[in-house]
């Protein structure tokens, strides 16, 4: 038998709560009719993986979470109708010889529905056998089966939708990847002193169909369970590409506290001097365990990575990220800076983080600032240095050949 993981297909995980409730109806349906294992089986592209098992031997023939090809036992065939869904004697029912688990398992009796949504589509099958005939099973067990079944399919539907909506989303992510994006490219960092530039943000970029925004990418991924890979793919490129551009700049990278707490990131410390990195934690969520993401962030730090919290002033999370983790760097979010020289309000705000800067040693950086109006009233703010359209839009790295740096 086969672990899920292992075999290439992608079934539905139950919540908690359903997967209780499908264990309820299994024990009743076995006890009830009297078979000694029933079983909820899923129809995953080219498999069937069994979701709940209830069985009365020690050593039953099948386990929850046991994968078996679609299309060897009763189930595929059942839906099919080369099976009768009910079979008190197997013995009686020619094709039945013909499928190995009648004799291996053996089965002597079965009893078999199918599970479908309100679309008509096939969620997998209900079941249950015995190792003996069972000559009373008759139409009222049948009945009961496919009330079972229909019960089962209300309770699975929105889980099943749920999945089937990230499995989409994954998949169209993965045929972006497979089609060689994201492309990187890179904007420049400028001292508000002396409009040098003092680094770049590697940012993402999409080719593949629908054409829309990087972050609504990097949320598809997130949705479906690939946001780290992603995330270390497109940082990996940006490293790499990065060796193009002038030496002694900071390159930034662009990470989620999920991918710092569950990837390998010393396989992108080996690709450049960790000194000149900076990973700027790009999550506007709240974390639930600061001190777990502090110790990972001091891996990097003890390498010399320097770390930003990114978009600082969108929302209450990236505050409590100031707060809690202590960065190197600041990037106050567009929202912020759009505006910032007619508007009070936002000033006072930049003031106020401006000060905390300035007592804590932390460099603040301007995103997104398109004005020489903006560019002075940050400057006056005492701000360190800025990004945006008015520097430069975001190009690949052999566009910045021979661009002034800081010394």
């Amino acid at each position: 038998m086969n672990n899920f993981h292992d075999s290439g297909v992608s079934p539905t995980p139950l919540s908690a709560p359903i997967a209780a409730n499908v264990d309820l109806i299994l024990n009743m349906i076995r006890s009830h009719m009297g078979m000694d294992v029933a079983f909820l089986a899923e129809f995953a592209e080219t498999a069937r993986v069994f979701r709940g098992v209830s069985a009365r031997p020690e050593n039953p023939p099948i386990r929850a979470g046991d994968v078996h090809p679609l299309g060897t036992g009763y189930c595929q065939k059942i839906v099919d109708r080369a099976l009768p869904e009910l079979i008190p004697d197997t013995a009686a029912v020619p094709l039945t010889a013909e499928i190995p688990e009648t004799r291996d398992i053996p089965i002597g009796a079965h009893l078999s529905v199918p599970v479908r949504f309100g679309d008509g589509q096939v969620y997998g099958t209900l079941c249950c056998f015995s190792f003996t005939p069972r000559p009373r099973l008759g139409a009222g067990d049948l009945t009961l089966m496919h009330q079972l079944a229909d019960l089962m399919a209300n309770m699975l539907a929105a889980d099943f939708s749920a999945h089937q909506k990230r499995r989409r989303k994954r998949k169209l992510v993965e045929s972006a990847l497979s089609a060689g994006d994201p492309a990187i490219v890179f904007q420049p960092i400028v001292s508000l002193a002396t409009r040098t530039v003092t680094g770049y943000e590697a940012l993402s970029r999409f080719a593949t169909e629908p054409l829309r925004s990087p972050d609504k990418w990097f949320a598809d991924a997130e949705a479906g369970g690939i946001s780290g890979r992603l995330e270390m793919l497109a940082a990996s490129r940006a490293i790499a590409e990065s060796r193009s551009l002038a030496d002694g700049l900071s390159i930034n990278i662009n990470l989620s506290p999920r991918t710092i707490l569950g990837s390998n990131l010393k396989s992108l410390l080996s690709l450049r001097n960790p000194a000149s990195l900076v990973v700027e934690i790009t999550e506007h969520a709240p974390i639930d365990n600061y001190e777990d993401v502090k110790a990972a962030l001091k891996t990097l730090r003890d390498a010399g990575v320097k770390i930003a919290i990114d978009d600082a002033g969108a929302g209450y999370a990236s505050l409590q990220h100031v707060l809690k983790l202590e960065p190197d760097i600041i990037k106050f979010d567009i929202s912020l800076t759009r505006g910032i020289d007619t508007d009070p309000l936002r000033i006072a705000m930049v003031s106020a983080l401006t000060e905390y800067g300035r007592r804590t040693g932390t460099v603040l950086v301007a995103e997104g600032v398109e004005t020489l109006e903006e560019e002075q009233a940050l400057r006056d703010l005492g701000v360190d240095k800025a990004q945006g359209y008015l520097f430069s839009k975001p190009k690949p790295a052999g566009e910045f050949a021979g661009v002034a740096q800081a010394g």
